[in-house]
């Protein structure tokens, strides 16, 4: 069994240490593009801002109530079904932003795995099998870049070069 690394010939790591380098990026731009859409699919939806009718917040909250694994959070959103909405369409909006521009990127993530875990406990918690919703699955994709922030090809990284080279390479 080998346990080298290929090389190229100019002494780079060679391409898996590149593709290990740009992994997070596909990840990157899917919940970025994801998470702008969904807020922006909110916001424009004159339906689903409203505290009741056909595909509101309000009615949605009210029918997944019984069900949530935390009754308190939908009771919190049904103060002000419309408050909660444009929260969570613009905290997506938020995200989306950030995790496609880098910046903030753990910040963004995090806000990201908090909306994915708020509405697991809630909207989707009563998905049988579970797998069917899909919040549960970005909570976790949300973890990585939590973890790893947005190394290349962001503002963090831009930014974080430029400390650098202002204070002679330290930091």
């Amino acid at each position: 069994m080998r346990t080298d690394v290929h090389t190229s010939s100019q002494g780079g790591g060679g391409w898996r240490d590149d593709a290990a380098r740009y992994a997070l990026l596909p990840l990157r731009i899917f919940l970025g593009v994801t998470f702008v859409y969904a807020g922006l699919d909110k916001l424009t939806d004159s339906a689903f801002m409203k505290d009741a009718g056909a595909g509101s917040v309000g009615d949605m909250m009210r029918a997944v109530r019984d069900s949530s694994a935390v009754p308190a959070l939908v009771d919190l959103a049904l103060k002000n079904p419309p408050g909660f909405g444009y929260a969570i369409a613009l905290g997506e909006l938020a995200v989306g932003i950030g995790t496609l521009l880098g910046l903030l990127t753990r910040l963004a993530a995090l806000g990201g795995a908090l909306i994915s875990l708020s509405l697991w406990l809630t909207v989707s918690w009563a998905s049988d099998p579970y797998y069917y919703g899909n919040d549960l699955a970005y909570l976790m994709a949300w973890l990585p870049l939590v973890l790893a922030g947005a190394p290349l090809l962001s503002l963090d990284a831009a930014l974080r070069s430029r400390r650098r080279r202002r204070t002679g390479g330290y930091r």
